[in-house]
Order: structure tokens, then sequence, then C-alpha cells
């Protein structure tokens, strides 16, 4: 299965997550493919640096989601209130959160693609980033589709 999650939103970031982690528990191989705004869903706040950055590069930086757990909802996010309300019916309902899907889509070894003209656009370095995260271009995340049996877009 190939996922290419190019969403920095929390529901659309949990989605994927949810059927990478799905996929792996019935043995089927998964790759996920973060482009532009999906890579923010990588980002490890302890590893962010503003070093050798560009003016816009640290702007983006400073604007955009910090990680897994300071991405936005794609709807209804009402400036963070309703993703707090999601997360506490997460609680309510003893379900996972997103941070845990990636940690077991990390433990279940689902391969971590980041485009790498993305990275670079965004000013992203890739040592920010979960050590899993193998840097790629294009045409390497497409062989890999093209060989999957099942391939979505997030």
């Amino acid at each position: 299965m190939s996922l290419l999650m190019f969403s920095g939103e929390y529901d659309k970031a949990m989605a994927g997550l949810i059927l990478a982690n799905a996929a792996r528990d019935i043995e089927v191989e998964v790759t996920m493919f973060f482009a532009f705004w999906g890579l923010f869903l990588l980002r490890d706040p302890e590893r962010m640096t503003q070093e050798d950055k560009t003016v816009y590069e640290k702007l983006l930086g400073w604007m955009s989601p910090k990680g897994a757990e300071d991405l936005p909802l794609s709807r209804m996010n009402f400036s963070g209130l309703g993703k707090w309300m999601l997360t506490e019916m997460i609680e309510d309902q003893e379900a996972p959160k997103l941070i845990h899907f990636l940690k077991g889509a990390r433990k279940k070894t689902v391969k971590f693609y980041g485009c790498r003209l993305s990275l670079e656009i965004m000013g992203i370095r890739p040592e920010e980033l979960i050590p899993e995260l193998e840097v790629v271009d294009a045409q390497t995340y497409l062989r890999d589709a093209l060989a999957s049996d099942v391939q979505l877009f997030i």
C-alpha cells in the first residue's frame, strides 16, 4: 500500500496513519510519502532549528505546526477549539491519539519517504524530522506506488 500524505491536518493525518497501522497488522507492506504540508506531521519539535535558514524559511517554520500534536483540523478548527473538542472526545472514548498512531507506524516498520523538493522549497532540514524518514525524489515514490496494490492520496 502506498499513501501520499499531502495534507498537514490532524484528522487527515490520523486517517492515513490508522490505515497504515491496520495494513501492517495484516502484513501489508506500507510506504508513506510526505510532501509539502504533510511533512509537518513528521516534525520533531525537539530537533527544529533556525540555523542557516533564510528569512522566509524561518517565518514558515515559526508559523507552521511543530509536529503531529500541533496540526490543526481540516474542518471546524475554530482557532483550536474544534481540535481541543476532538481530542477530548478521543480521550473520552479511550482511543489512541494521532501521536500514538505515528509511534505505532514507526514500530511496525512503515516506510517513511519525504519529498526532496518539498523539503528544499519549505526550508525543512531532514534532521528536523523523525529519523526513520528517507528523503527521496518523486520518481522513487512513483516507482514504489506503481508497484503497490493500493494507492491513496490524503
